[in-house]
């Protein structure tokens, strides 16, 4: 066996290495802190997040481009010669120094990213000044494959006030208090950066101050079964005045369950036919369900009930010339006919269990005289 043909890294290239590093930094991180990576920004937390999503880009791309141009240098240095085919490497120990020191730096780097992302933690949990008075409050329900909100205090004799959509204040803090009926879910909203687990058993919380009038998707962060996709609401980020508008539209009686045509600062219209029975408010039960039963109006458009949603069928055109039965039927028995361009096992085969007799003879009841016109 030949002798082994010595090589090391030669100064010369350590020049060239260090000029390219830096070329590849540089316009890798101008390229990280100029891609738009995120949905707009629509809250006051989004700014500290969104600037510690630029202090990673910042330090982790140096960090990429150091060991890439190592390993490339060393695959192009070091590089089996013809003849060598059958040789060991050197039996060098290493260098202990060098070992110790980028083992060293990466510990320190890690511990001041982690320590920063602990302060920016902190700083958009912290309780805002006065929160007492000024803190609203929101409870979300998460059910396959819905979500539904509550305001506590808001409705008629400071009952609460159950919407399919979720309508908050600009520039006023909210408390949200996250539960879930059946599976593990996420509620998120991307404009807003915060995302939190609804946990079977337990509530979960976080807060948020919009800062931004608009319309934003709520979706599910956490695979919950087929219809996970589907699992979508909007938010209505109101000005003040319209908020308050709304707000004080949920206090009458009439107008609890026409929450979701708010967005324009005025009350829901009535039903068509306002359809009761036995004491059921059957528009309240499509658009915020009870409890139990998901609401019809968290997935399905129907103009009389100011419901937009569009997980299933619009139910204005789906069912304009069904009868009662069948309306019965596709409630109870949703799986025996799955309406043309979606998808079976989305909605949830328990309602003839959720619903009691008398609310399930009203919600047709309501349904048939809506859209039969």
């Amino acid at each position: 066996m030949g002798e082994e043909r010595k090589r090391s890294v030669r100064r010369s290239d350590l020049p060239a290495m260090v000029l390219i590093g830096l070329v590849a930094t540089a316009g890798g991180i101008a390229l990280g802190l100029a891609i738009d990576w995120f949905p707009v920004n629509a809250s006051k937390q989004a700014d500290s997040i969104d600037t510690l999503w630029d202090v990673l880009v910042i330090v982790s791309v140096p960090i990429f481009v150091i060991v890439t141009c190592v390993v490339l240098y060393s695959v192009y240095r070091f590089r089996m010669q013809p003849g060598e085919e059958d040789l060991d490497g050197p039996p060098i120990h290493g260098n202990t120094k060098l070992e110790v020191v980028w083992t060293a730096i990466p510990a320190i780097i890690i511990a001041g990213l982690v320590i920063y992302a602990w302060s920016v933690l902190r700083d958009i949990e912290r309780v805002p000044a006065s929160a007492a008075e000024t803190e609203m409050k929101v409870i979300v329900h998460g059910v396959q494959f819905a979500w539904t909100f509550e305001y506590p205090g808001m409705g008629p004799g400071g009952k609460p006030v159950m919407t399919s959509q979720l309508f908050v204040p600009k520039g006023r803090s909210v408390k949200f208090y996250v539960k879930t009926a059946d599976v593990l879910h996420d509620f998120w909203v991307p404009a807003w950066r915060m995302k939190i687990d609804a946990v079977p058993g337990i509530t979960t919380s976080y807060r948020v101050t919009p800062t931004r009038v608009g319309r934003y998707p709520v979706v599910c962060a956490e695979l919950c079964g087929l219809g996970h996709a589907f699992m979508r609401q909007t938010a209505h980020v109101l000005p003040p005045a319209v908020f308050a508008k709304w707000a004080l539209a949920q206090k009458r009686p009439a107008a609890g369950a026409g929450a979701a045509t708010a967005a324009g600062g005025g009350a829901g219209k009535g039903a068509a036919g306002g359809t009761q029975t036995a004491a059921v408010d059957a528009k309240k039960l499509f658009v915020s369900g009870n409890g139990t039963a998901t609401a019809c109006g968290a997935c399905h458009t129907m103009a009389a009930a100011g419901t937009t949603g569009t997980t299933g069928p619009n139910l204005d055109k789906m069912l304009a010339k069904v009868p009662k039965a069948a309306i019965k039927e596709s409630i109870v028995n949703p799986q025996a006919e799955i309406a043309k361009g979606y998808a079976g096992g989305i909605m949830p085969p328990n309602y003839g269990q959720t619903l009691s007799p008398a609310e399930l003879t009203a919600l047709v009841d309501y349904i048939y005289t809506s859209v039969h016109k």
